[in-house]
């Protein structure tokens, strides 16, 4: 059994709750990747940031990224899966909820990311396939 831990990227980057929108999209182009897990001042996770959040919740409603906090954008309910569990149950959990992206929890901590890249990579072609395409279903 392949677990979480074995294909996840860990020790991501992450965005700060009080860091702007602006300087949190000039570390996903440096690094570039489409997504960061938001920390709390309580360094507890709240959320993830996708260069899509930013585009439509700030760019598209004529807000200012420079003047914008993170943490403004840390809402909704946010899926997750444990290092031991079986890869299995992420690709479940992102092809339920149609994310490109689980956060890996340990407790309140977050020890890494599985993202649709991770799975490419490193899994079977047929199980990336069926995911991929449930993730994508309208």
């Amino acid at each position: 059994m392949t677990r979480v831990r074995d294909i996840m990227t860990a020790d991501p980057t992450y965005a700060e709750t009080s860091e702007t929108v602006s300087r949190a999209a000039r570390t996903m182009a440096s690094h570039d990747i489409g997504a960061l897990p938001i920390r709390g001042e309580d360094h507890h996770f709240k959320g993830m940031l996708t260069d899509r959040d930013i585009v439509v919740k700030v760019l598209a409603e004529g807000k200012d990224p420079a003047a914008l906090h993170v943490g403004e954008l840390a809402q909704g309910v946010v899926y997750s899966v444990g290092p031991d569990d079986d890869v299995r149950d992420a690709l479940r959990e992102m092809s339920n909820h149609q994310v490109r992206r689980l956060p890996v929890m340990e407790g309140e901590e977050l020890v890494g990311i599985v993202s649709q890249a991770d799975v490419a990579r490193k899994l079977p072609e047929g199980e990336v396939g069926d995911t991929v395409e449930n993730i994508s279903r309208d």
